[in-house]
């Protein structure tokens, strides 16, 4: 028996997937492999039951009281993917939030001020040269927020390819102008993509933040009565027409950071650590498989240079480039903010283009502001050519920037 244990290679596939999900890169990693999972599958045979699936088959779940009544959600795969798991997904991002503003790097204004710049510039250029070009099309012009975002997972996985050579500085930037970006993301999101408003469910929405806020207050340290609440809170904006992912950020921002009678608990980092792996390796990957699908047939050089298509590529590509690196070069030169510790100006134009990420954000924005099948097909091609240009090119910028940095 001795001897078949020695027979068995240490790196078996139980010990390699467990050093796969310990790598900082791999939520991004499957990210892009879900991503290429949907563009195999939109061009291939099985096309037909891809979209089936997404758009056809119904889930109900609800429950029905004696005399006929009762409440009922019933959605398409598609839409309980993007209201659903995406509300999970935007309670982490609300979690971050909090914890970025309460005790990180937006805790003060010397450390806050470069990254919020920069986000408010990185979100305004990319929205103004989308607008730009669209600014024919009423219908189009709906998009314009689509290329401001920036996907967190993705552009963090990119960066962490390039493993120790990158300063932490550089990390702690971006992860600060994307925090920023999800929250600038989440209230264009509530005050620009919600639909008519019905009035009983909003109450009811407005009476559960109440009892969220009171729970905070009363320094409730247990986790379930908030979520047991949020999901009331997620039910009631749905019914009433407020995006139903904002409840996960309202949730998140009500979970307390600590407990005056039990210091030892942390109920906000406890329940961040306990998402994180669901987010990264499930729901992000599921929702990229059901919203990156792009068939190919038919495409040409016309599809790239379609409005839609175009104002997303270049405000992701360009857009951010000239957002963010410019907005950071004029508060260095005008002394608003010193240049973070160990960067120069090679870093900050590689994660300008890690901003240009929008991948999953960019998607989100985007299933919300277009209709129609022709320009949910333009926004993906926009998505993924854009996001691929920037990752290219940030990659590329950070090596060699990196590799410099090292030899000298």
């Amino acid at each position: 028996m001795s001897n078949l244990h020695r027979l068995i290679p240490s790196f078996s596939i139980i010990a390699m997937t467990r050093n796969f999900f310990h790598m900082e890169a791999a939520g991004g990693i499957l990210l892009v492999m879900a991503a290429a999972l949907a563009l195999l599958v939109a061009n291939s045979s099985w096309y037909g039951s891809y979209d089936y699936l997404l758009n056809q088959v119904m889930f109900t779940i609800g429950f029905e009281t004696p005399d006929g009544e009762g409440l009922f959600l019933s959605k398409s795969v598609l839409l309980w993917i993007n209201d659903g798991m995406m509300a999970v997904f935007f309670l982490l991002v609300g979690l971050e939030i909090k914890r970025e503003i309460v005790r990180g790097e937006l805790s003060t204004r010397d450390h806050a001020l470069l990254p919020v710049l920069a986000a408010i510039g990185g979100m305004a250029v990319p929205a103004a040269i989308y607008a730009f070009i669209n600014k024919e099309s009423p219908a189009s012009l709906q998009g314009w927020a689509i290329p401001s975002a920036t996907d967190i997972a993705f552009s963090l996985g990119v960066l962490a390819l390039l493993g120790s050579r990158i300063p932490l500085s550089l990390k702690v930037l971006l992860t600060a102008i994307a925090v920023i970006d999800d929250l600038g993301a989440i209230l264009i999101i509530a005050f620009f993509y919600s639909s008519q408003i019905f009035l009983i469910p909003l109450y009811v929405a407005v009476i559960a933040i109440a009892g969220l806020v009171v729970m905070n207050r009363m320094g409730v340290s247990r986790i379930s009565p908030f979520i047991v609440v949020g999901v009331i809170l997620w039910i009631a904006m749905l019914k009433s027409g407020i995006h139903p992912t904002l409840a996960g950020v309202l949730t998140a921002l009500c979970i307390p950071m600590s407990c005056a009678r039990h210091p030892e608990r942390q109920p906000l980092e406890h329940m961040e650590h306990y998402l994180h792996p669901w987010v990264a390796f499930i729901i992000l990957p599921v929702f990229a498989f059901a919203n990156a699908g792009v068939p190919f047939k038919g495409l040409s050089v016309e599809s790239f240079t379609h409005p839609v298509a175009l104002g997303i590529t270049l405000g992701l590509f360009a857009g951010k480039l000239i957002g963010i690196f410019g907005t950071i070069l004029l508060a260095i030169k005008l002394k608003l903010c010193s240049m973070p510790h160990g960067l120069n100006w090679g870093h900050i134009w590689g994660v300008a283009h890690l901003c240009g990420i929008g991948f999953t954000m960019s998607l989100f924005i985007g299933e919300l502001a277009l209709e129609g099948v022709a320009m949910q097909a333009d926004l993906r091609l926009g998505v993924l050519t854009g996001s691929l240009l920037s990752a290219v090119a940030a990659y590329a910028i950070l090596r060699k920037v990196t590799t410099t940095s090292a030899d000298s």
